[in-house]
């Protein structure tokens, strides 16, 4: 895949308006809808001040949550949760969409950037059309979530035809979502032509070299939960890592592999022969593998269970909840003298205070190694940042599902859709 992909550096904005896909997914209190964390909105910022400072009028555009689209949709999800289907009106379903409105997102753009950010009340629709006819250079307008309109998740060509007659130039600048082929994503860009927003252009910079032309040593970190999850990633890391280091939920499948007992342990008994062929693979190209060789223990998956340390086989009452002190050095070792590390899950269960000592010795590790150091989005993103090393990070990835894919090497179609430099 491309990486090199045209910019809002290489296209003149002025008096020209701009289609702007934001990832402005932000959480926000179940009771009171206040934005909890606006890292997202804040991340958007400077593509947003360069296009306004440049003469551009911006249609900023996103999605927020899991909307359901139509009231059928909605009858549908809440029989299958065991509700009445005569209870179930269509004020409840409106007030289902209320709730995921982008209305305080604008609220709080309009803070962070210093000027009224114009709300439209749809995406396509009377309200959306006239404010994106009215909009001046240097305004930017907010469109409703976007996937209040079925059509976006379904990469409707018809809804992403009427998104980009709004406008001249498509930016996206939502990297969290460029591994969906979505309206706003990726069909609108058969309509305008589409460049890289400020923080998609960083993504495939720093991750594409990470990936193609890396510093080496060049050492791959693998947690979280599930093999399944990352099959692909470590079948694409094999050919082109010098150390790959597995720990999480995850490692327990490779250690029965190996011929170790687990216990409780997390067990993906399907991908057992995955594991072997992995570690044989791995020998076979000279990339070193590193699994734990002890774990913190605990007879149950509680905050409040007893740590307990285990080196070899795992008792038939206990389960692996965190790679253990041996392991974490190990590790520590590993990452030493490395001229790249891409990071992508946590080494345990991180969430419990009792069990989160090997991701903050990981996420030390990485902090000191003075390599190019790149975390994937999701948990091991909120690990760094819940543990306070971000700053010492080289590049913290702003999509989750997005990053996985892009370490898979698959095809984006939100990247791919982009003009090539």
């Amino acid at each position: 895949m491309n990486y090199s992909k045209k910019t809002i550096y290489d296209v003149d904005v002025k008096g020209k308006k701009v289609l702007l896909r934001c990832d402005f997914n932000v959480p926000q209190d179940k009771k009171t809808g206040e934005i909890t964390s606006d890292k997202r909105i804040v991340a958007a910022i400077p593509t947003i001040k360069y296009l306004l400072e440049h003469g551009a009028a911006v249609i900023a555009c996103s999605h927020l949550g899991k909307p359901v689209a139509t009231f059928d949709s909605y009858v549908k999800k809440q029989v299958e949760k065991g509700k009445n289907e005569a209870d179930i009106t269509k004020e409840d379903w409106e007030k289902s969409l209320r709730k995921l409105t982008l209305a305080p997102v604008a609220k709080r753009l309009s803070e962070l950037l210093g000027q009224d950010v114009i709300f439209a009340a749809d995406t396509i629709g009377e309200d959306a059309k006239a404010k994106a006819a009215a909009l001046q250079p240097g305004q930017i307008l907010l469109l409703e979530n976007l996937r209040f309109d079925k059509g976006e998740t379904k990469n409707d060509p018809a809804f992403a035809k009427a998104l980009a007659d709004m406008a001249e130039i498509f930016v996206s600048d939502a990297f969290g979502t460029v591994h969906r082929a979505h309206a706003s994503t990726a069909g609108v860009a058969a309509y305008l032509p589409a460049y890289s927003g400020l923080l998609v252009d960083k993504e495939l910079s720093i991750m594409g070299k990470a990936l193609e032309n890396p510093a080496r040593p060049f050492v791959a970190v693998l947690g979280g939960a599930k093999v399944s999850d990352k099959i692909n990633v470590i079948n694409n890391l094999l050919e082109k890592a010098d150390t790959i280091i597995i720990g999480g939920g995850m490692a327990y499948t490779f250690k029965v592999a190996q011929g170790f007992k687990i216990g409780q342990s997390l067990l993906e008994a399907d991908r057992i022969d995955y594991a072997k062929d992995m570690i044989a693979k791995a020998e076979a190209k000279g990339v070193k593998f590193l699994l734990p060789i002890d774990n913190i223990c605990a007879k149950e998956f509680s905050a409040d269970a007893e740590p307990i340390l285990v080196e070899g086989d795992i008792a038939d009452d206990l389960m692996g909840m965190d790679i253990g002190p041996k392991t974490r050095e190990i590790f520590a070792e590993a990452v030493k003298g490395a001229g790249t590390i891409v990071w992508n899950g946590p080494m345990g269960v991180f969430e419990f205070d009792a069990f989160a000592e090997g991701t903050k010795a990981m996420a030390r590790a990485l902090a000191e190694s003075g390599a190019v150091t790149i975390v994937g989005g999701g948990d091991s993103a909120s690990a760094v940042e819940k543990l306070g090393f971000a700053d010492k990070i080289t590049h913290i990835s702003t999509g989750g599902g997005a990053s996985l894919e892009f370490l898979e090497g698959k095809e984006l179609p939100g990247v791919a859709c982009l003009l090539d430099k």
